[in-house]
């Protein structure tokens, strides 16, 4: 990058030296300093600069002179942006310029000194350095850098409007020791196939995997405008990742029509407010800037480490951020963002799949029904931590969100009926019912994120880490969303709410009567998590000087290990119902402690460990090879998995991923 910017830096001056020697033949001999700097200003290559904001007019204006000391004021302004290090204004400036610095910074006018008869002025360029293996560049879905107007290096136009399409062909083979969910990706130990017994048969349910679906396919734009300092950019992205076809004609072959889905869609407003600091606004479907920031760097992208300590998700959203430039040696650049989202608590997958119903019925509505939008923030520190050639920049990042879901009972929704028969309200019930013309109870969702992503040109370190409550939106507090808290009271009646959320998910809407025998809505109150992940990137080709250019430049080996934990406490709530209840004349009675072995979901932590070995063929070819072991434990106490017949605590999956990556 160095070895970039001076070469480019020479061209913008010899260039500038060029068309000011051509000018300056036709000056007369009392040319004044101002005649100069209008010359200067209206040199095509200084427009540029002005127009893609790396000069202001003013600046242009000041670089008045002879081309000598125009090249010397122009380095100056490029070493006090940080576009020039230190060493790179040591390579481009003369000798005199940097024993005697103060010529640069003074105030009096400095007469040009023109040459009779002027030669073509040369500028020699810097004999280019060896150039590198890069280091391990992070995942940024959300990077600080702010958008440069014109900066898009259009593949074709749609009238005004630049377009870019990107992606990749990804396509690899798994085989999983023990996948009874059936999925192609690491899912969480539910066993969705299971009924009340956490089985696997009498084998570990071995499976074996070829998919193509996480292929990728997406396009940046860029608009135009008049003002020079109004940057419009926008991305639309999808994968096949979604669901299969419903047609008679593919029914029986259905694995292989996998559905084209929307990932994100969005457009943002960048205006320069000045030379080092930019506001933004961003509106559509993004990454959230909690959790989102930092992601672990395996190949398994389908669920990306998803419940066992990688914290994320896409949703609709309002973003507003500023990227103030701070300078320095390090080039420090400060971002505070806050965001308004789509509040939503999670889809619900508790006892069996309940298919969209379910998903639309507590990832929209719930969220929705709290009518308030769910509040987002996060604080960026990015930094040059080193200085060598080819390592990107550091970061400090931390993130929150707040929010809040809420269950409508309507008057005229009828206690819950099942096979059994029906639970009829009591008096006291009914009378509640008219004085209040049904119920609303609700809980609310928060979550803090501390990361790091420390490229070195040795190695990368990513490490995240969060706290929190009802974060199953975010892929966090292993599926558990909410409870119904039902210490002190008791004679509980659970309702069947406006979303149609089932008597067996999570916390339902529950009446129940105090000490007082008074009838109350049961409080309900989320269910706290923590967990994060710790990555590191090892740039195997850097360490033993690969040729950058040859085909043993891209080894890479990274290890992943990741956690994702339910605060005990809530795990042994004994007023706790609907955490992994099962369902009794349509009340959740299961309890998640050893008063209640028969509860079928107890999830108390899921782990991770990953080792991804990448081999990239060119820029545009990746070969990778994962090993990992995915597991979920269940509460301390409770040996409810069946593993190939044999009772136990714990159910593991252990993971070989091989294929090739295309991109474009």
């Amino acid at each position: 990058m160095r070895v970039r910017s001076t070469i480019f830096v020479s061209l913008m001056i010899a260039g500038l030296l060029i068309s000011t020697a051509g000018v300056g033949e036709n000056l007369p001999g009392s040319a004044s300093t101002g005649q100069t700097s209008a010359v200067a200003a209206a040199d095509p290559l200084l427009q540029l600069l002005v127009s893609k904001g790396v000069l202001s007019s003013d600046e242009a204006q000041s670089l008045t002179g002879t081309p000598g000391q125009q090249r010397v004021k122009l380095l100056e302004l490029l070493k006090a942006k940080g576009i020039l290090s230190a060493s790179d204004y040591a390579e481009l400036a003369p000798v005199s310029a940097q024993v005697e610095p103060n010529l640069v910074a003074s105030s009096s006018p400095i007469l040009p000194v023109l040459q009779k008869e002027p030669g073509p002025i040369t500028v020699p360029l810097p004999a280019p350095a060896a150039t590198v293996v890069p280091a391990i560049a992070p995942l940024r879905t959300l990077p600080v850098d702010p958008p440069k107007k014109d900066g898009l290096n259009a593949a074709f136009k749609m009238g005004p409007v630049k377009m870019t399409p990107y992606g990749f062909i990804k396509a690899t083979a798994a085989y999983d020791t023990s996948s009874p969910n059936g999925d192609d990706f690491p899912f969480i130990g539910l066993f969705l196939g299971s009924t009340n017994i956490l089985s696997t048969g009498p084998t570990r349910d071995p499976e074996f995997h070829i998919k193509a679906r996480s292929t990728r396919l997406g396009a940046n734009l860029e608009w135009p405008d008049i003002s020079s300092k109004l940057t419009l950019t926008g991305r639309v992205e999808g994968d096949y990742e979604g669901n299969f076809s419903e047609v008679d004609n593919r029914d029986v072959t259905s694995l292989r029509s996998n559905m084209f889905q929307l990932r994100l869609a969005y457009v943002r407003m960048d205006y320069q407010a000045s030379e080092k600091t930019d506001l933004y606004f961003q509106g559509g479907q993004d990454w959230t800037i909690f959790g989102s920031s930092a992601l672990p760097p395996i190949l398994e992208t389908t669920f990306l480490g998803a419940f066992y300590g990688s914290l994320y998700t896409r949703s609709p959203q309002f973003q507003f951020g500023v990227v103030q430039s701070l300078g320095g040696s390090r080039n420090f650049k400060f971002s505070p963002t806050f965001a308004l989202m789509m509040p939503s608590s999670g889809e619900i997958e508790k006892l069996g799949s309940l298919g969209l119903a379910g998903q639309i019925a507590q990832a929209e509505r719930e969220g929705a029904d709290s009518g308030r939008p769910e509040v987002e923030a996060r604080l960026a520190l990015q930094f040059q931590l080193d200085k060598a050639k080819g390592v990107a920049p550091a970061q400090i990042l931390w993130s929150g969100f707040q929010g809040r879901r809420t269950s409508i009972v309507s008057s005229g929704n009828a206690p819950y009926c099942d096979t059994d028969g029906c639970f009829e309200p009591t008096v006291a019930e009914s009378t509640y019912f008219a004085a209040h013309n049904g119920f609303t109870t609700s809980s609310k969702m928060y979550g803090n994120q501390l990361a790091v992503q420390l490229p070195t040109r040795w190695f990368t370190l990513v490490a995240s880490a969060y706290r929190g409550a009802d974060m199953r939106f975010f892929l966090a507090g292993q599926v558990e969303s909410y409870f119904t808290d039902m210490n002190g009271l008791s004679n509980p009646v659970v309702y069947t709410t406006l979303d149609g959320g089932p008597l067996v998910a999570a916390g339902s809407a529950t009446l129940a009567t105090d000490a007082s025998g008074n009838v109350v809505v049961a409080p309900q109150k989320p269910i706290r998590s923590f967990g994060g992940f710790i990555s590191l990137g090892l740039p195997l080709s850097r360490w033993f000087n690969a040729d950058p250019k040859g085909h043993n430049a891209g080894w890479q080996l990274y290890f992943t290990v990741g956690k994702d934990q339910v605060v005990d406490r809530d795990l042994n709530n004994p007023g706790a119902t609907g955490i992994g209840c099962i369902q009794s004349e349509g009340v959740c009675t299961g309890v998640l402690t050893g008063a209640n072995d028969s509860s079928p979901l107890p999830l108390a932590m899921g782990k991770m460990f990953a080792g991804t070995l990448n081999y990239k063929l060119n820029p545009f070819i990746t070969f990778s090879l994962e090993q990992s072991i995915y597991a979920t434990r269940l509460q301390d106490g409770l040996n409810l998995y069946s593993i190939a017949g044999v009772a136990s605590n714990e159910w593991q999956d252990h993971r070989t991923e091989f294929g090739p990556i295309f991109t474009f």
